[in-house]
C-alpha cells in the first residue's frame, strides 16, 4: 500500500492496482488535476473534506471513479446532481479484491451539537483506518492509522489517548492543513516523541509526502 498526501485530509490511496481518494476538501487543490482515480471516500459534508467544485473537478478528469459516502453529504451532491453510492453504518464493499468497511460515528464536538454532522470513517484493505472527524475505535486491529492531530475539536492529549487506545503498528498525521507547514509544533512533535514508546511508528507527512506501508 503507497499513501500519499496531497493536504489536510486528502489523500492518494494506492493498492492492488485500486486508487482511492479521500476528502477532496477546500484545503488542497493537487487532486484537482489526478488521473486514473477509481474512487472517491468522503466522510463528511464539512468543507475542509468536500469541497464541490474540487470534487467536479476530480470526476471530470475521472470520469469512471465512483464516490462513495454518507446520507449526509448525499444531500449536498444532490444538488449538485453529482453521482454517488452510499457507503455508511456498518456496511462494506470489495472493489478489486479491496474490502472497504464504512464504520458510522457523530463528528467530535466542536461546540456543543455544532458541526456535530454524520461522519463515516473507512476501514480499507483491513490495513489503513481513515476515521475523518471522530475518534472512532473500528472495534478490529488497525495496522495504519491517519490520526488527525490539528482542529477545533482537536486537542493533543485527546489524539495521542486516541492513538494509544487502537494501538496500530503505524500511524501518520492527517486534519493538518489548518497549521502553518514551519509552525506545527506539538501536533507533529508529540505524537512523534510519544508514539514509539508505545511500540506505534509514528511518520511525519507533510503535503506531497509519499510513503509504502
Amino acid at each position: 500500500m503507497q499513501v500519499t498526501k496531497l493536504g489536510h485530509c486528502c489523500l492518494l490511496i494506492k493498492v492492488e492496482g485500486l486508487n482511492i481518494l479521500t476528502d477532496p476538501g477546500s484545503y488542497s487543490d493537487t487532486q484537482n488535476g489526478l488521473k486514473d482515480i477509481n474512487m472517491v471516500l468522503i466522510t463528511h459534508q464539512h468543507g475542509d473534506h468536500l469541497h464541490i467544485e474540487s470534487l467536479k473537478e476530480v470526476l471530470k478528469n475521472n470520469p469512471k471513479a465512483k464516490v462513495y459516502t454518507n446520507n449526509g453529504v448525499a444531500k449536498k451532491l444532490d444538488e449538485e446532481g453529482i453521482k454517488y453510492n452510499i457507503l455508511e453504518g456498518r456496511n462494506k464493499i470489495e472493489n478489486n479484491g479491496v474490502k472497504i468497511e464504512a464504520f458510522d460515528a457523530k463528528h467530535e464536538e466542536i461546540y456543543k451539537d455544532l458541526g456535530q454532522v454524520q461522519n463515516t470513517g473507512y476501514f480499507i484493505a483491513e490495513k489503513l483506518f481513515y476515521p475523518g472527524d471522530a475518534f472512532h475505535n473500528p472495534g478490529k486491529p488497525v495496522d495504519i492509522l491517519a490520526l488527525p492531530v490539528a482542529g477545533p475539536w482537536c486537542r493533543v492529549r485527546d489524539f495521542i489517548r486516541y492513538a494509544l487506545e487502537l494501538k496500530p503498528k503505524k500511524a501518520f498525521p492527517i486534519h493538518d492543513g489548518m497549521l502553518q507547514q514551519d509552525r506545527i509544533g506539538s501536533a507533529h512533535r508529540v505524537p512523534e516523541n510519544v508514539l514509539p514508546n508505545h511500540g506505534i511508528k509514528f511518520f511525519i507527512m507533510n503535503p506531497g509526502d509519499d510513503q509504502e506501508f
